[in-house]
């Protein structure tokens, strides 16, 4: 019974690390900005890491996909346990925090292909320690499937295909994309919000200082204000959270307009995503001008998006020569749209049709 036990742990654990870590790997971009709020100073107030988001997420995917293969082969059982078992409890105490503090409503433990609230994900790390426990209680009965040097060999084999695929996704985009912008999707169903769908909950909070300190107050509580006391602001204070919709916080703004509706119903609309010009690749913005004139031949109307101010955006115009027009919309927004900077999205009356790396704006079929 507790050899079926271990060997069932065995194929459970390193299966769901190869398949979470996989996902990831997919989408390493995606993963490297839930690591940056985790750093940021809202959450643990760290944010010298923030620059290195990208490269712990990559180190954190490929180990993750590494140890599972090494368990389920059985390779160097203890170092292998080990480093599960220090995995999993940091990733414990991650969804913990997530959880207990409302600071991260979504983890990352997969991706954009199976979202868990937080407190989901914190039992999904729970019930993974339980049965990497197991395995660690239970080492002598996990043996090795191969000779050590096939061990080594498939070792090898699955850190350097990880490897590649993490370069792949870096350089072009996501071999499967999750996302509510993904091709063939329309724009304006991801923002719907169904007729039975649950409302959020909001109650009206008042800011007073009182004796120099700050004190909320809601409306039932307006009588009880003592005198004296200044008013500071009014929020909306949201008791429980409501369906929010896959597309949301999606505006083509500028001077204050949103241009939304009237852009989306182009037939051949090419947008060219930078959501900031300061950090976007020299590379890429030196290839836009060109694509843009092309672009015109072909009939498409062309606009950027971005989350830079103005200033940044003229000082990017005037560096690389472009010529078309930059919207506003939402940072988060954007890096949603496409992981890229810039990235190139062709839209036919909503629909999203085609989305490019700024490595292969050459594939573009226009």
């Amino acid at each position: 019974m507790k050899n079926i036990l271990t060997q069932f742990s065995r194929l459970f654990v390193g299966i769901l690390f190869i398949i979470s870590g996989l996902i990831k790997l997919n989408d390493p971009v995606g993963f490297s900005y839930k690591l940056a709020e985790y750093f940021s100073q809202a959450v643990f107030n760290i944010p010298f890491f923030e620059p290195f988001a990208l490269a712990i997420a990559l180190f954190l995917v490929i180990l993750e996909v590494v140890l599972g293969v090494l368990l389920l082969i059985g390779y160097k059982t203890k170092f292998t346990i080990w480093s599960l078992l220090i995995l999993i409890v940091l990733f414990t105490f991650l969804t913990f925090y997530s959880a207990y503090f409302d600071v991260v409503k979504d983890c990352g433990c997969f991706g954009d292909a199976l979202k868990l609230t937080p407190w989901q994900s914190f039992t999904k790390d729970v019930v993974l320690l339980f049965f990497i426990l197991i395995l660690y209680f239970n080492q002598r009965l996990i043996q090795p499937l191969f000779g050590l040097k096939t061990q080594n060999l498939l070792v090898v084999i699955a850190l350097v295909l990880c490897c590649f695929m993490g370069y792949w996704v870096l350089n072009h985009l996501p071999i499967k994309d999750f996302r509510p912008f993904k091709v063939g999707n329309n724009i304006y169903d991801g923002m719907m919000i169904p007729d039975n769908a649950p409302k959020s909950e909001v109650e009206m909070v008042f800011i007073y200082k009182v004796n120099g300190v700050q004190k909320e107050y809601t409306e039932k509580e307006l009588m009880n204000i003592p005198a004296g006391a200044t008013f500071v602001d009014r929020i909306d204070k949201v008791i429980k959270e409501g369906y929010i919709p896959p597309i949301h916080d999606f505006t083509m703004e500028k001077d204050g307009q949103d241009y939304k509706d009237r852009f989306l119903r182009h037939e051949q609309l090419m947008v060219i995503v930078a959501y900031d010009l300061n950090k976007s690749s020299a590379e890429g913005m030196a290839k836009l001008e060109a694509l843009h004139k092309k672009a015109l031949i072909k009939g498409y109307k062309v606009i950027g998006m971005t989350a830079s101010s103005p200033e940044q955006i003229e000082a990017a115009k005037k560096q690389f020569g472009l010529t078309f027009d930059f919207y506003f919309c939402d940072a988060i927004a954007l890096k949603t749209i496409e992981r890229a900077n810039p990235s190139v999205v062709i839209i036919s009356k909503a629909v999203v049709k085609q989305k490019v790396h700024y490595n292969d704006i050459e594939d573009l079929k226009l």
